[in-house]
């Protein structure tokens, strides 16, 4: 059986509970780009981010996971197992990481309007710029941007992830905002924030 366009997350889980592994197979399809892009900004390990993506997924598989819909999405529970292994990691380093070699990981999409080598040069530059700076960034902080600004969780879902009141989420990340704009002007960047826009490209 495969997936159909409208079926949900839940409905997949279901299936996959009654040991249907394309079910399983479409889930891990829809949710293992986002969780790995998580850990990966939250880390700056693409190892790491592999590592954790796996652990989420055998995490799902065991009946016992403790997923409950009652008390928020799916997706928000895979963000919530990968943020916790990302903070046990980061734990154990206790130092935050530049992306460093692990920069070429991250597709950058060509320019479809500027084929000026120069132009496409400054932008991802302005990118790599991004990345260091949001690596830069507390994991309290980093977590925010990642999940609301490239990700594109909403609050209360980030709420639910983060195990705190929309409030404290709107509030952290208007001050990891603020703490971007000032390392990036800093460092010279006079557009930093385009980046954050993920229609415009992926970081």
């Amino acid at each position: 059986m495969t997936e159909t366009p409208a079926e949900k997350d839940d409905e997949l889980l279901l299936r996959m509970r009654s040991g249907d592994e394309q079910a399983f197979i479409a889930l891990y399809r829809r949710r293992q780009a986002a969780i790995y892009r998580f850990a990966l900004h939250m880390s700056g390990s693409a190892a790491t981010a592999e590592d954790v993506v796996q652990e989420v997924f055998l995490a799902l598989i065991r009946d016992d996971c403790g997923y409950d819909p009652e008390l928020g999405t799916l997706a928000g529970y895979l963000f919530g197992i990968a943020r916790k292994l990302v903070l046990r990691q980061l734990e154990r380093r206790r130092t935050d990481v530049a992306l460093g070699a692990d920069e070429d990981d991250l597709a950058i999409p060509a320019m479809a309007a500027s084929p000026d080598p120069l132009a496409i040069l400054t932008r991802k530059e302005g990118i790599a710029a991004l990345r260091r700076a949001v690596q830069m960034l507390p994991p309290r902080y980093r977590e925010v941007v990642v999940l609301c600004d490239l990700e594109e969780v909403d609050y209360s879902e980030a709420s639910f992830v983060l195990g705190c009141p929309i409030g404290t989420v709107r509030s952290r990340l208007h001050r990891a905002r603020a703490l971007l704009l000032e390392k990036l002007h800093r460092d010279g960047h006079s557009r930093p924030l385009d980046a954050l826009d993920p229609a415009r490209c992926s970081i």
